[in-house]
């Protein structure tokens, strides 16, 4: 007799529905295993053949953290290219190597954490790399164009499944996993919510993140709005993934619940699938899954539900199918066609600023001078790979205009550090030693990877090595050894030249010079002329003062060794040579994404670091045709009056400097344009924590003073003529065309952008906003009709009186240019609409958070599970402004839902204080009491509310004459 084959369980058969297919794997799973799945490192089911799963393989411009891959330009820099085809290939080459780096290495995950949508509304964030532009337009548009090429085109099977970051209103680093962003609702539906809603739509997205941050007083992690609006935008069943540590910050920093069984079952209530918490350490999770049924807080239905979202994922990656599905035999890595796609990504991600009396191109004939601390570099940041090629600035011109007329000069100061004895540190030859780079090997958690110990530590002698040394900014500075290796100490203290660069989660290569006398920190050290007094340098990684010992220097508890610092050459002095020899200069300036702005830590400030500011005035005044690039992750204040060609670009990723050399030589005419506004100085910026773009007037969308650079600039070698514009309104959609003409004679890029703006507002509404672009090559002399769709909604706003979108019915222009302040064609167009209605404030009340305006507030929780509240500033006054609200025929008193203590001060249009209500302490913020007083009011008024004390105001009611007389 032959045994007989078992039947395949309906989970393993493609032929069933996907539903039935979930049910069926769900069903053979213990509960045990069910828990276990709820951690990120989901383990194996052995039993059914079923694979360890782990959520998160960051992929933001290339595979991160696993070992060499493609390096695509940073986030920012793919927004700068103002084009949809290009990102979505940029995603594809990606997630092909994603596929490709997991068939020799199953740690690679395929459910990328790519890309982040969070919204670049203020220009000091340290993770304005990560996203795309200030605009959610745009930033839509290119992390929906991503997202389809992470995801790949077959109806039924994902190349990767993709999870967007950061849910929500996420724009700071400083105390954020303890700050609150306060949103109003129209911010909220009109701004924040925009650039996630209308990629979700798309239908390529396998799920969020929520963001560290609280927003109105909830943390993200606990936020109603995952179910009220993510999970009504798709029939998909996303994913939502937490991020790193934060289900423990629910108790631990933000002390929101009281113990982990509370806060793990809020979160997982609330949506929260897969809990990335403890690192592999499934443990913690585990248990307090446990604690939170073995307490009523949880039932197994709540652990199905998130346990079947993430088996959805699993599917659609094809895991359980024979061959695990269509995208298993990919083995395209580092193609010649990925290589060619990072150089154009990079080409298109340049921004010419400036370009006074045709400076760029260069000449083939020219004699360049390349200076600048980023001149030969090719940063990576936190998110980069390991490169496998690279191109410096230096190394495109060296290869473009050829050695022989290309000169060097980088800038550092050229500094040895005397001891107090008389000796000099010294770098010791390192024998032998291994030239490693940092990131080869690849890491799950690249935050654990430990400074190298195989190398000597630094000595003293009586000559000392000469160190490279650069300020960053903010007195940072790093020191590099004359063989290119940057001081770094290792966790058993030893100070080692041993970085290839700057890096990791605690950058180990940084440090501070600080006076003997009063320890007070040095802003910057080139400022003092004299070193007599002597200097502390302290390891910012540790804290802690570099010390000389028998053993070698190392750093230690106390006061440290005094140092002297001799400066044997400054470095604006040999840019000054190389300048004056040449006929143009190129000074590269910028900041290293691992320094002064970056996760974990925001900007203090828009301008250039002094050093680079010296370097700039040093081959400004030797050279007047002089260029600046500015190469960085985000927007600098920098004066540009004297210099007659100003580009930027993103850190560019493996293929910069060919890219930056070919559009300096004219090869390619730049057409990257700014993703987001470049302010002139940092008093037109808006607190860090100020994320009412509308009342605080943020990014081009309400900015009312003068840009350095506007949002959607950028130049070209090129002309191109606007004309022809037309429009008409057919069913939905109101369509736009337009003539584009390149009157110039080489072939360039142009990106047309076309703005809305409505003419006689009855609300604040943006000065002017973006509803549509293409980025376009056209031929010498070749023309092209282009056609924008723009739906009737992109004229809308979110009503707060009535809690919906509406379009007012009146005027709105189209304004059709080169930038959102380079407007060549303008036309009017007339739109019916549903016009305003007074606010039904006897029949519904006041939602406090509901307001047209406010001054002293921020809006707050009002229960831990929904709902907001109003709450003024700590020690002052807050008011609240309620436009048109409509009392009928009367009412006769004011209600309040409140907690905590205070006043409430009731008036009408501006006038005198109607009413006071006194809130005496309640036990808690979310233990409400109904305040009344009489008031007497009748048809439509403006109400206004004065807040006094630590209270919180939810809700505003009304009663009717006849409903005090009949009680």
């Amino acid at each position: 007799m032959t045994a007989q084959t078992p039947p395949t369980p309906p989970f393993r058969d493609p032929q069933q529905p996907l539903a039935k297919r979930i049910d069926d794997l769900l069903g053979r799973l213990t509960l045990d295993e069910r828990i276990a799945f709820l951690h990120q490192s989901a383990p194996a089911v052995e039993r059914l053949g079923v694979a360890a799963f782990r959520t998160g393989q960051e992929a933001l411009h290339g595979v991160a953290w696993m070992g060499p891959a493609t390096v695509f330009p940073q986030a920012v820099g793919l927004g700068a290219t103002w084009n949809e085809d290009l990102v979505r290939r940029v995603g594809e080459a990606v997630s092909t190597e994603v596929r490709a780096m997991r068939a020799r290495d199953d740690r690679v995950g395929l459910n990328v954490w790519a890309p982040t949508v969070n919204l670049l509304r203020h220009p000091l964030w340290g993770r304005g790399e990560e996203g795309y532009s200030e605009d959610p337009k745009l930033t839509s548009a290119i992390a929906t164009a991503y997202t389809r090429g992470l995801r790949g085109d077959h109806p039924a099977y994902w190349r990767t499944a993709p999870v967007l970051k950061h849910w929500l209103a996420h724009n700071n680093e400083t105390h954020r996993d303890t700050s609150s962003s306060s949103v109003r609702p129209r911010v909220l539906h009109e701004y924040d919510l925009r650039a996630f809603h209308e990629t979700v739509r798309a239908g390529a997205v396998a799920g969020v993140m929520p963001a560290y941050n609280l927003v109105n007083g909830r943390p993200n992690h606990v936020s109603p709005y995952l179910r009220e609006h993510l999970r009504t935008w798709t029939d998909e069943d996303l994913l939502v993934c937490s991020d790193a540590g934060a289900p423990s910050n629910l108790v631990d920093s933000e002390h929101y619940f009281d113990t982990h069984e509370e806060a793990t079952a809020a979160a997982l209530r609330a949506g929260v699938d897969s809990f990335t918490d403890h690192g592999t350490d499934s443990s913690k999770t585990v248990e307090r899954v446990r604690g939170t049924l073995a307490r009523g807080l949880l039932t197994e239905d709540d652990i199905d539900r998130a346990v079947r979202r993430q088996l959805s994922v699993r599917f659609r990656l094809g895991e359980f199918d024979p061959g695990s599905g269509p995208h298993a035999d990919i083995r395209d890595f580092d193609t010649p066609a990925h290589r060619a796609l990072a150089e154009e990504t990079a080409e298109q991600a340049i921004v010419l600023l400036k370009n006074d009396d045709d400076l760029l191109p260069l000449p083939e004939d020219t004699r360049i001078a390349v200076v600048g601390l980023l001149a030969d570099e090719c940063k990576l940041d936190w998110y980069s790979g390991t490169l496998i090629h690279r191109s410096t600035p230096l190394e495109g011109l060296y290869d473009r205009f050829g050695t022989d007329r290309v000169t060097f000069a980088e800038g550092v100061d050229r500094i040895r550090l005397r001891t107090s004895a008389g000796t000099y540190l010294s770098v010791p030859e390192a024998v032998d030693a291994p030239d490693e780079a940092r990131g080869t090997e690849g890491a799950l958690d690249p935050a654990l990877l430990a400074g190298r110990k195989d190398l000597p530590p630094l000595t003293t002698d009586t000559t000392g090595s000469v160190l490279a040394l650069v300020d960053w900014g903010d007195g940072v500075l790093t020191l590099r050894a004359p063989d290119g290796r940057y001081l770094s100490v290792a966790d058993d203290g030893y100070v080692r030249a041993s970085a290839d660069q700057p890096g990791g989660w605690v950058v180990q290569e940084t440090f501070r010079l600080e006076r003997h006398e009063s320890h007070e920190s040095l802003e910057s050290h080139e400022s003092h002329e004299s070193h007599e007094d002597g200097h502390l340098l302290r390891h910012m990684g540790t804290g802690l003062y570099v010390s000389v010992a028998a053993d070698g220097v190392k750093v230690a508890e106390g006061k440290g060794e005094i140092f002297t610092l001799v400066v044997t050459e400054r470095g604006e002095d040999c840019v000054a040579r190389a300048a004056s020899e040449a006929d143009a200069v190129v000074v590269v300036a910028g900041n290293d994404p691992h320094i002064n702005g970056r996760e974990t830590q925001d900007r203090t400030t828009l301008r250039l670091p002094e050093h680079q500011e010296r370097l700039l005035r040093a081959a400004r005044a030797a050279n007047p045709d002089t260029a600046l690039v500015l190469t960085s992750s985000y927007p600098y204040a920098v004066d540009h009056e004297d210099l007659r060609a100003v580009l930027w670009t993103a850190h560019g990723g493996q293929a910069a400097g060919t890219a930056l050399a070919r559009v300096l030589s004219g090869d390619v005419s730049p057409a990257g344009r700014l993703p987001q506004t470049w302010y002139a100085a940092d008093s037109d910026l808006p607190d860090l924590l100020d994320y009412d773009v509308i009342g605080s007037r943020q990014t081009y969308l309400y900015f009312e003073g003068a840009p350095l650079f506007p949002f959607g600039h950028g130049l070209s070698y090129a002309e191109f003529a606007y004309e022809n514009l037309t429009h008409w309104v057919t069913g939905d959609e109101v369509k736009v065309t337009f003539t584009l003409t390149n009157t110039s004679e080489r072939t360039a890029d142009d990106v047309p952008q076309l703005y809305i703006r409505a003419v006689n507002p009855s609300v604040p509404r943006p000065r002017r906003e973006l509803a549509a672009h293409r980025r376009v090559t056209l031929a010498p002399g070749a023309s092209t009709d282009l056609t924008f769709h723009l739906p009737l909604t992109a004229f809308a706003f979110w009503d707060v009186a009535h809690s919906r979108h509406r379009r007012e019915p009146g005027a709105y222009e189209l304004l059709v240019g080169a930038s959102s302040e380079d407007i060549r064609l303008t036309t009017t167009i007339d739109l019916d609409g549903a016009p305003a209605v007074p606010r039904p404030v006897v029949e519904l009340g006041l939602n406090a958070a509901d307001f047209d305006d406010q001054r002293g507030t921020h809006i707050v929780d009002r229960t831990k599970t929904s709902g907001d509240a109003v709450t003024p500033i700590p020690d002052g006054a807050g008011e609240l402004l309620f436009h048109d609200c409509d009392f009928g025929d009367g009412v006769s008193a004011v209600t309040m839902e409140a907690s905590g203590e205070g006043a409430v001060e009731f008036s009408l249009n501006g006038g005198p204080v109607l009413a006071v209500l006194n809130l005496s302490p309640t036990a808690g913020p979310y233990d409400y009491t109904t305040l009344s007083a009489g008031v007497v009011a009748a048809g439509v008024h403006d109400v206004h509310l004065k807040l006094r004390g630590p209270l919180r105001l939810a809700h505003v009611g009304f009663v009717r004459h006849q409903q005090q007389r009949a009680t």
